[in-house]
């Protein structure tokens, strides 16, 4: 599994990757978590507002830092 965390360094985005981790922890599960925070890369994926998060290539949710809970169901 790869989960990769789009975002420019920001509290938000770095919010999300400890969210991410956290869920992560919580469900027992193994992933690489990709930081992501080249801007030409970032619009290159078509975000448009940060941070996002994607799960094997998935885009799960940009624009705003989603909870542990939210992310342990899309590890599900």
């Amino acid at each position: 599994m790869k989960i990769e965390i789009l975002g420019t360094g920001c509290p938000k985005c770095k919010q999300l990757e400890a969210n991410a981790r956290k869920a992560l922890k919580e469900t027992n599960k193994k992933a690489e978590i990709v930081k992501v925070t080249d801007i030409n890369e970032i619009i290159n994926r078509g975000i448009m507002a940060t941070p996002a998060i994607i799960i094997d290539g998935k885009l799960k949710a940009f624009g705003r830092v989603v909870d542990v809970e939210e992310i342990k169901k899309w590890l599900e």
